[in-house]
């Protein structure tokens, strides 16, 4: 794919809209990982207005597209992701969230019926207790998730398919319910 063809493939990628509680927002991608990037930040929350809204989880996801592909991607196009929320304080004590966060990483692309090669990450448990002025605060219990992977696509279009994933991923970090098929949200008056 020429640079022309990247930007046809940027015009569908800012035209993605995710369900209401997930924003999306283009910012500057990577420049020397590879010859063309794309990037979104995302910030999810209750969907509440006013003081009432809470974020809920936050995070990047990075497409990379290398013609001619690079040996250790297996593939023209890299995407990579980082996925950060708060859990909650059981949760994070459990020994086993980084595999269910690894978990919910490959069900997510899986749900949104993705192929992949080459996938690698860290899913991290953070957990922070404060002391002295800082006491009154709740101590504080996160989740990370960073990932990699090459999608395995026939049509760059489809790349659509692995940020609908992606955004699948942020939803369940982020506690949010499952939205059953053929089902909208409505969009809060702020997003509109």
């Amino acid at each position: 794919m020429d640079a022309n063809g990247f930007e046809r493939l940027l015009v569908q990628l800012r035209t993605f809209t995710p369900r209401a509680e997930i924003v999306l927002e283009e910012v500057p991608a990577p420049q020397k990982l590879a010859t063309f990037a794309f990037a979104f930040s995302v910030d999810v929350s209750n969907g509440k207005l006013g003081s009432e809204e809470d974020e809920l989880a936050s995070g990047r996801f990075v497409l990379l597209h290398e013609p001619g592909g690079q040996e250790s991607w297996e593939g023209e196009f890299r995407c990579v992701t980082f996925v950060r929320a708060d859990v909650d304080s059981a949760m994070a004590q459990d020994p086993l969230l980084p595999e269910f966060g690894w978990g919910w990483f490959l069900s997510a692309l899986e749900s949104a019926e993705c192929t992949i090669a080459a996938p690698s990450g860290t899913v991290t448990q953070i957990s922070s207790a404060s002391f002295g002025k800082l006491s009154p605060r709740h101590d504080e219990s996160e989740i990370e998730i960073r990932a990699s992977w090459t999608p395995i696509i026939s049509d760059p279009s489809e790349i659509l398919d692995h940020i609908s994933g992606w955004c699948t991923l942020i939803a369940e970090v982020a506690g949010l319910e499952e939205i059953a098929p053929g089902v909208s949200t409505i969009l809060p008056a702020r997003a509109r």
